[in-house]
């Protein structure tokens, strides 16, 4: 009975992956499997290809098949998956779709379990990396957030930066005046005297004792004083 259902199967396979698989003798086959790479996926990478070699046991369906897992030969290591390091985790995955199919052909159902559980694999990686990028912009922005954010503003700051304001203030426009005071004293006017002493004549400035260096109008007979009246005085 055994190998009635391991034939039957083996023909169904062949209508299913008429390109993807090879007979190794008569109990023992492999199956390409082509994998889909995540739509995500910001590198473009070629598709990965699986290799499932499948052997059945006198006992199949009743007990399980032989799997095998490897690479084509010569295929460059994908970045999002690698049959040396990842072949003993998908196996392992396959094992509860075996014990759910024990006693019924289930290699069509193990292929598939293994083509998605593959591509869940690399998806998972590709987000990771995606997150990865985005917690380090996250990190980056919040970086650049923390220069243009000041000290929160309290009673008690708001208090101490509006004294300091107020005496700013009090200080400029004490430097003000004071360069104001300045500038007027630069430009003041000659004072009221020295005015009033250009206008003098020649008498009054020899009355009031500040004639003897020519300051007088030699236009005014009367400012040049007498001779005769200086004898006199004398």
């Amino acid at each position: 009975m055994g190998r009635e259902e391991q034939i039957e199967e083996r023909e169904v396979l062949d209508s299913i992956f008429p390109e993807e698989i090879t007979d190794l003798s008569d109990t023992s086959y492999r199956i390409s499997i082509t994998l889909d790479t995540p739509e995500n996926d910001f590198e473009e990478t070629e598709q990965p290809i699986l290799i499932l070699q499948v052997t059945y046991p006198a006992e199949y369906p009743d007990v399980a098949p032989g799997l095998e897992l490897s690479a084509p030969p010569n295929a460059p290591k994908h970045p999002r998956l690698d049959i040396q390091e990842d072949r003993d985790r998908l196996l392992e995955s396959l094992q509860p779709t075996i014990e759910e199919n024990m006693g019924m052909a289930m290699v069509f159902t193990l292929v598939s379990a293994l083509k998605e559980g593959a591509e869940l694999l690399m998806a998972e990686r590709v987000n990771a990396i995606h997150a990865q990028k985005e917690m380090e912009a996250a990190q980056a922005e919040e970086e650049e957030n923390r220069k243009f954010q000041g000290s929160a503003v309290t009673p008690e700051s708001f208090k101490e930066w509006h004294a300091k304001f107020k005496q700013e203030m009090a200080e400029e426009e004490q430097r003000k005046r004071e360069e104001k005071e300045a500038e007027d004293r630069k430009n003041k006017k000659p004072s009221v005297v020295a005015r009033d002493e250009k206008k003098l004549t020649g008498k009054q400035l020899w009355e009031r004792g500040l004639a003897g260096k020519g300051d007088y109008d030699e236009d005014d007979e009367d400012s040049m004083p007498s001779v005769e009246k200086m004898k006199m005085a004398a």
